[in-house]
């Protein structure tokens, strides 16, 4: 028998319900599109204040300095096109090429030191971290990174000068044949920056390398033990492995640091004795502001800036993976 309310008629859109009554609306595809085009519309809305502070205060510049490396400019007068003879200039001047060296010499002390002390310290400080103490020794070694670095470059002079804390030290030991001005002297100038670059950098890498240590499953440190292996063996069998992307957030944040170091020179030694102790960011603001070399100071910080991405990237492939 045919139902009272009878049946639809085929290919009339109308789907109904299992138990009876009307049909709802039926739904239009159209309006799904036109509502994701809109909702992306939207989003470019939000993002585009931060794109036009993007593109003003960072690809503009970049821009700017990359066409100033192509000219011969003292910033006021008229520019004459030179080409690559300034990257040339960057790259056969002895002066220039020793700052540059400079530059990876402190990436030794800004980055691999620091990195290296900091999984031992780490690795130290994870076993008090729930303790009373682990947060005045979280507190302590972060400490640096609070202290702005033209204060930190002050101290540190102090510090090191021939009457400072560390020859005073010496002294009292009977060491006096050590003592000397310690950022004053060409063979010492350069690595006493350096160590106040470990110093800075210690605390940062410390704490991002802790707050690993802290994601790590203890089950892994349980199962280590039971197959018998020592503190070392947990260490590089366990915990290492499991920090690759913390190693390799600190890499980055310190090579970049060590090769863009600026204030910490200035400050200790204004890049002496002679060249010593001068780095790339240090020689482009002489360059630029001092000698009006406006061009080939750009062409520097467009090396510079290529020796990060060198530097940094092969760091980034390195340490990329999935945690442990």
């Amino acid at each position: 028998m045919t139902s009272a309310l009878g049946s639809a008629p085929a290919g009339s859109g109308i789907a109904s319900r299992p138990g009876g009554g009307n049909p709802g609306p039926p739904v239009r595809p159209h309006r799904k599109r036109r509502w994701g085009r809109t909702a992306r519309w939207i989003g470019w809305v939000w993002v585009l204040p931060a794109l036009i502070m993007y593109a003003v205060f960072v690809l503009r510049p970049l821009a700017l300095t990359v066409q100033y490396s192509l000219y011969r400019w003292n910033g006021i007068g008229s520019a004459r096109w030179v080409g690559f003879e300034n990257y040339l200039t960057v790259f056969t001047d002895r002066d220039l090429l020793k700052i540059i060296s400079n530059a990876f010499v402190l990436i030794v002390f800004f980055s691999f030191i620091p990195v290296a002390l900091g999984l031992l310290v780490a690795s130290l400080v994870r076993r008090i971290t729930t303790g009373p103490g682990g947060t005045l020794v979280r507190t302590v070694l972060f400490l640096p990174q609070v202290i702005p670095l033209v204060a930190a470059g002050i101290a540190w002079s102090w510090v090191l000068s021939s009457s400072g804390l560390v020859n005073q030290a010496l002294r009292a030991v009977g060491l006096d044949g050590l003592t000397r001005s310690w950022l004053g002297e060409f063979n010492t100038a350069l690595p006493a920056v350096g160590v106040i670059g470990t110093w800075v950098m210690l605390g940062l890498c410390t704490i991002l390398l802790v707050t690993g240590m802290s994601k790590i499953d203890p089950s892994l440190y349980e199962a280590a033990r039971m197959d018998g292996a020592g503190p070392i063996r947990e260490f590089f069998a366990v915990t290492l492995p499991s920090l690759r992307q913390e190693i390799g957030v600190c890499l980055t944040v310190t090579v970049i640091a060590a090769l863009a170091s600026f204030d910490i020179v200035y400050i200790s030694t204004s890049g002496g004795p002679g060249i010593q102790t001068t780095v790339p960011g240090l020689e482009i603001y002489r360059l630029a502001f001092s000698q009006r070399q406006v061009g080939l100071a750009s062409a520097l910080g467009v090396v510079l800036m290529l020796l990060v991405l060198v530097c940094v990237l092969p760091i980034q492939r390195l340490t990329r993976g999935e945690k442990a």
